[in-house]
């Protein structure tokens, strides 16, 4: 009998809407073509073959990318627009007060999508033969040996200043108006060290036209195996990879954000994904919505120190 269940009507909670049932969004804060427009795409495709829905990208490029997460901050948080990272998401409120958005506040982290090794390197003039080699060097000329990057406060900066404080030595940070600029600069000997891309640069590594002392973060690479980290080359607790994630604007329901997480995922960790990253010098992520928060507040702590302590200013 219905009367033999008191108030059964009002407890009952109403059925979570259906999702997706429409197209989703994946805003990417840089222009088409790079790392985070490819994975946000790897992603995107995820989601397509798994749901059946279309996934659209949609490029917003500025400001380092600011201008285009400060727009996907503001978004509905029902899943329909995500937005894609990099490593400038956890440095940018060091090194502009005035941001538009808040990185721990504004959004839901979905997952890692990778990290990405760089690899330090030197002008074959250099007489440094290992990472112990070049910090002895660094120590008896403090100031004197120079290291390239793409633009004051990017990632090989960043690199540059957290080598300088792991190690105790000080080296002079030289600014190219890009990534490509500063490795043609470290080539032809206008500067002596650089952190930089794996894939780009191996080519020089194996000509000889530059000496790969390590790789940047914590595993070794499949590009290069022979290869130490820099904690094996004597460096203990430096590691610098640029990783790349996903979010949702905060207030995104948690069942959302985790079939999100669940589906890309898998995706990320199935075997030809992997051979596909591996081939571009990446690791794959997938880890969980939890993790990825936790790792997100590790990376800000880390380079707001980092970005104190060397002075560093936004361009």
């Amino acid at each position: 009998m219905l009367g033999s269940a008191p108030g059964a009507f009002a407890q009952t909670r109403p059925a979570a809407p259906a999702y997706p049932v429409k197209p989703i969004r994946i805003i990417v804060p840089y222009a088409p073509g790079g790392p985070t427009d490819f994975l946000a795409r790897i992603a995107g495709q995820s989601l397509t073959d798994a749901w059946g829905q279309q996934v659209l990208i949609d490029n917003r490029p500025g400001a380092s990318g600011n201008v285009g997460t400060a727009f996907a901050a503001k978004a509905a948080p029902d899943g329909y627009t995500l937005n894609a990272v990099g490593i400038s998401f956890t440095v940018a409120p060091a090194l502009d007060s005035r941001l538009a958005f808040d990185p721990a506040r504004d959004f839901a982290p979905i997952t890692l999508l990778a990290t990405v090794n760089n690899i330090m390197v030197v002008h074959p003039s250099l007489p440094a033969k290992s990472v112990r080699e070049l910090v002895a060097l660094a120590r008896a000329r403090p100031g004197q040996i120079t290291y390239a990057s793409g633009g004051s406060g990017g990632a090989q900066h960043l690199a540059g200043e957290l080598f300088g404080s792991s190690a105790a030595v000080r080296m002079t940070h030289v600014p190219y108006k890009g990534s490509a600029p500063g490795l043609i600069a470290l080539i032809g000997g206008e500067v002596m060290v650089g952190f930089t891309d794996m894939l780009i640069t191996r080519p020089h590594v194996k000509s000889g036209r530059l000496r790969a002392l390590a790789v940047t973060g914590a595993n070794r690479s499949a590009l290069l195996p022979e290869l130490p980290t820099m904690a094996e080359a004597g460096l203990k607790g430096y590691a610098f990879s640029t990783w790349f994630g996903l979010l949702a604007p905060a207030g995104t329901p948690p069942e959302i954000v985790g079939r999100l997480n669940s589906e890309i995922a898998r995706r990320l960790k199935s075997p030809a994904t992997t051979e596909r990253l591996a081939g571009l010098g990446a690791e794959p992520g997938g880890n969980t919505s939890e993790q990825f928060a936790e790792f997100i507040r590790e990376e800000m702590a880390k380079w707001a120190k980092v970005v104190k302590n060397a002075g560093i200013r936004g361009e």
